[in-house]
């Protein structure tokens, strides 16, 4: 039981280990997944810690509630670890694959709507407020037409990532 024990705390350990070190261990198992991707993250730490630690520790359960011997607590040790592994493995490749959304750009402004902060003078600069991906982001704008502050505009351009060319709404 002892070295069941040992082999499920050294698990734990390794684990550790890869969390604390954040992936500078990863290449002591680089070797093994250079071959075109054959093993894809099945060597990877957190892997590994999960079925050494699993088999450590199913195997110590099966020897101490039951009678049987090492040869069946090893079985046991051994599925369990197999399946702490592969679900240890689906959830790291599930969290590898996590999209966000995309990034918002400059384009993007095209046609929003939005209020003047600080006046623009004609073919001058001023200041609007406009909403980009649901934040309030201040832009240098530009206006063929004088435009007061407090006046709502729309975004006809993009003129640079921080300025855009804008019209007062007409109502």
């Amino acid at each position: 039981m002892t070295v069941f024990l040992g082999l499920g705390i050294a698990g734990i350990v390794l684990l550790a280990l890869s969390l604390a070190l954040d992936g500078m261990l990863e290449g002591l198992f680089a070797g093994a997944g250079a071959l075109d991707g054959l093993f894809d993250g099945l060597l990877s730490l957190p892997v590994v810690a999960g079925f050494v630690s699993m088999l450590g520790f199913g195997g110590a359960l099966v020897l101490g509630t039951t009678g049987f011997g090492t040869g069946p607590a090893t079985v046991v040790g051994v599925c369990a670890g197999t399946g702490a592994g592969w679900v240890t493995w689906k959830f790291t490749r599930a969290l590898m694959r996590d999209q966000t959304a995309r990034t918002p750009r400059g384009d993007d402004l095209v046609g929003t709507a939005g209020s003047v902060v600080t006046a623009i003078p004609a073919d001058g600069y001023g200041e609007v407020l406009l909403r980009l991906a649901g934040q309030p982001v201040k832009f240098a704008a530009r206006s063929t037409a004088a435009v007061a502050r407090g006046t709502e505009i729309w975004v006809d351009a993009t003129l640079s990532p921080t300025s855009v060319a804008v019209r007062p709404v007409e109502r």
